[in-house]
């Protein structure tokens, strides 16, 4: 019995980064300018064809714009579902999001501030995930009572701080020049990946990775949250401990993608759940598969998103329309979804 399982969970992840890849080379070649396979092998793969000429522009879309985006949408897709199955998992709770702790209007609000204020795109991406990750601080810092954090008092004071910091982004907006400063900040609000850069990935990407290798290392710890407080402690579970770790890690992908790439929603709340109806309450199975078809469905988002009309569409906008109609088959199929 654990021999098969141990060799299917081998072809899964195998299986998992085939189709990871594909999908990703797929998006690199996909667009407005289209490149032909041959052209993004000899790019990507240098000494693959030997005698290739290919052309400095295909060069240039390839390494400088299309491939920082799709390594973004991987990373951002994959760390959002992430999140939000941690978050699921820990709070007991089948509506938890990664913005649950306010990281994301945090982040929002740093970033309009930002933008309001002239800084460079390092200055608005940095203030972003300061203060995402300080919304997170201090959510936690309300949550407790007494030394304790129970679940609904934390959830209740992320969702304080999350009004709050909305409220902020809203006074932002109403402050902000209508000509010229307000467009874009609403378009940044609604999502997109299209001023990815190496810069900004660089500085965002290592945020994400050290997010979501924590939480892809605490999975197997996830299920024991499911116990009341009491009784896990009285196993000899850090409770406290694993919440901390959990939040941390969640803090920071969820902060680290609205930093880079505006508020994209739907992808931490509907990805766990079509994960769960597929491979069950396992959080040690639950998280790396939400974490692949994350990253596989963010792709594919934001390939379509720059590839369908000539303007590019916010990335917010597709995943709503498709997260929302599916979220409500979820519900149909299953008749509401139990952690």
């Amino acid at each position: 019995m654990n021999e098969c399982r141990h060799r299917w969970n081998w072809y899964w992840t195998f299986g998992s980064l085939a189709v990871i890849f594909a999908s990703a080379a797929a998006a690199m070649a996909m667009g407005r300018f289209t490149i032909s396979p041959r052209e993004l092998a000899a790019v990507l793969v240098p000494g693959a064809f030997p005698g290739e000429e290919v052309p400095g522009q295909v060069r240039t879309v390839i390494s400088n714009i299309r491939l920082p985006r799709v390594l973004l949408a991987l990373l951002s897709g994959a760390g959002l579902a992430a999140a939000g199955a941690a978050f699921q998992g820990l709070f007991a709770n089948p509506l938890a999001t990664p913005d649950t702790l306010g990281a994301a209007n945090g982040a929002s609000f740093g970033a309009v501030l930002g933008i309001l204020l002239g800084l460079p795109a390092f200055g608005i991406q940095l203030l972003a995930m300061i203060l995402g990750i300080a919304a997170v601080l201090m959510a936690w810092s309300v949550g407790r009572v007494k030394g304790a954090m129970p679940p609904l008092m934390v959830i209740l004071a992320g969702m304080v701080v999350s009004s709050l910091f909305s409220a902020l982004v809203s006074l932002v907006k109403y402050a902000a020049d209508p000509q010229d400063v307000l467009p874009a900040i609403s378009y940044w609000l609604m999502g997109s990946m299209a001023s990815t850069t190496r810069a900004t990935l660089v500085m965002g990407a290592p945020f994400i990775l050290i997010g979501s290798v924590l939480l892809f290392l605490l999975r197997w710890k996830l299920n024991s949250m499911s116990l009341p407080e009491d009784e896990a402690r009285s196993l000899g579970i850090p409770v406290r401990r694993i919440r901390g770790l959990v939040i941390v890690g969640s803090a920071m992908v969820t902060a680290a993608v609205v930093s880079m790439c505006g508020q994209i929603g739907w992808v931490g709340l509907l990805i766990p759940h079509m994960v769960r109806m597929i491979f069950g309450n396992d959080n040690s199975s639950v998280m790396p598969a939400s974490m692949a078809f994350g990253a596989v469905f963010m792709l594919i988002i934001d390939t379509a998103a720059r590839s369908v009309t000539a303007s590019e569409i916010p990335v917010s906008i597709l995943t709503s329309l498709i997260g929302a109609p599916c979220f409500i088959l979820l519900l149909r199929k299953t008749g509401g979804i139990r952690l």
